[in-house]
């Protein structure tokens, strides 16, 4: 069987170790892939939004099977795209990737089904808006209603701070049209956790919790970026909070989307305030995590690619995936001044003395071959250790992280240790 997975992240990464696992797989692609992909499939250079050209590469290669990693892919209608020629793709078709391309799109869902979520306003005028924030108290939440690469979303501590979000959304149009419209919401209190589900359209196969580190900083200070690192299982997902979000949050959102005729198959991923009351649905995501991804695949023992087969194929009734015991926990190495400006180009060196640690897998985001590996993106190495709990997961990941060196890298040094104080 060939396969293409679509993206050039740590999570594509991770998603091309997994599936090579499957007995099934003959040939991987990666496109277009990093250096680190290019050890186990062969890159391909199509951009992940250059969907025409991955269509025809498809048809003339006879891929048996295309995995979309970005949502900007499926955003954009790649799903559709394919299946018009007869190819087989996982994923959701444009209607339903309208989960993660619009907030409002999912806060109205959200209305309509009864899921718990914040409360919210929509705008479209500024004025409006910051009247609306003044008849509230800070802090805040104000979203562009589009995609913006993680960046779209603003918890504003004052209603100044507000005022500002505001007038960079829709005024200034930092996110261009993803702007055009706004949501000011209840700004929830509690942890934040991710709960993954693969669906058929109908059932749905849960994935292991896990907890993602937006911040940049420790003590999670500093602007938000595509993620520093992430841990599973996470505590904070108890059995209670887990089987609440599958009834009240995922399961609603699934029976919502087919009574509207779009039904949801592919991965959707519900990021969760956990509060004192229940957990609250803070946004849905139509593809894998990232960086959750990569820690949840090294704890899954069952073969990914037999998953996502039984997804398309509408037969996910009654399949269980079977799970190591052990943590995992990931670290994400970035660039010098990432998230804003940072240079690419730097020799990285001690990844081979890494791997030889053991349980540590390294999946590579942000770099590329050109005599000898080098940085090629904001986040560049996602580093990645088990253990038989959170704690003996970080020390092995710490020790890993230490033998790796490219110029003005940097890194979070407490991803878990929320997970400790659980």
């Amino acid at each position: 069987m060939k396969v293409l997975v679509i993206g050039q992240g740590g999570r594509e990464h991770a998603l091309l170790w997994k599936i090579k696992q499957s007995p099934k797989v003959k040939k991987l692609y990666s496109a277009p892939g990093n250096g680190g992909t290019a050890e186990i499939a062969e890159n391909v250079p199509i951009k992940a939004d250059d969907v025409n050209s991955l269509r025809n590469f498809c048809e003339k290669e006879k891929i048996d099977l295309t995995v979309v990693g970005p949502e900007m892919s499926l955003t954009s209608g790649i799903v559709d795209l394919f299946k018009e020629k007869g190819l087989r793709i996982f994923g959701p078709g444009k209607a339903a990737a309208q989960l993660e391309a619009s907030k409002i799109f999912t806060k109205e869902l959200a209305r309509n089904e009864n899921i718990p979520t914040a409360w919210f306003e929509i705008f479209d005028d500024a004025k409006k808006a910051k009247d609306f924030i003044k008849s509230k108290s800070a802090p805040i939440v104000v979203k562009a209603d589009g995609l913006a690469s993680g960046k779209g979303v603003i918890v504003a501590k004052t209603e100044n701070e507000a005022f500002q979000a505001v007038d960079k959304i829709l005024v200034e149009k930092a996110f261009g049209s993803s702007g055009d419209k706004i949501i000011v919401e209840e700004c929830l209190e509690g942890q934040e956790a991710s709960i993954i589900v693969v669906s058929d359209g109908e059932n749905i196969v849960p994935l292991a919790s896990s907890q993602d580190h937006k911040r940049v900083f420790d003590g999670d200070k500093g602007p938000n970026t595509g993620g520093m690192g992430a841990y599973s299982p996470a505590p904070a997902v108890t059995g209670e909070v887990f089987n609440n979000t599958i009834s009240r949050i995922i399961k609603p959102a699934i029976n919502g989307m087919k009574k509207r005729g779009i039904p949801y198959k592919g991965v959707l991923y519900a990021g969760i305030m956990i509060t004192n009351e229940n957990p609250k649905l803070l946004e849905f995501n139509v593809r894998f995590g990232d960086p959750e991804t990569q820690a949840i695949l090294p704890r899954l023992n069952s073969d990914l690619l037999e998953l996502i087969e039984l997804s398309m194929e509408g037969s996910l009734g009654n399949y269980n995936l079977k799970w190591k015991k052990e943590a995992c926990v990931c670290v994400v190495m970035a660039s010098g001044g990432y998230p804003g400006k940072y240079e690419k180009g730097k020799e990285i060196s001690g990844i081979e003395k890494a791997l030889e640690l053991e349980d540590t897998l390294i999946f590579h985001a942000g770099t590329r071959l050109a005599n000898g590996l080098l940085t090629n993106g904001g986040r560049v190495l996602n580093v990645v250790a088990l253990g038989e709990n959170i704690k003996n997961a970080i020390d092995k990941v710490y020790k890993a992280c230490g033998m790796i060196k490219f110029e003005n890298m940097h890194y979070r040094k407490d991803i878990g240790h929320s997970a400790l104080r659980s």
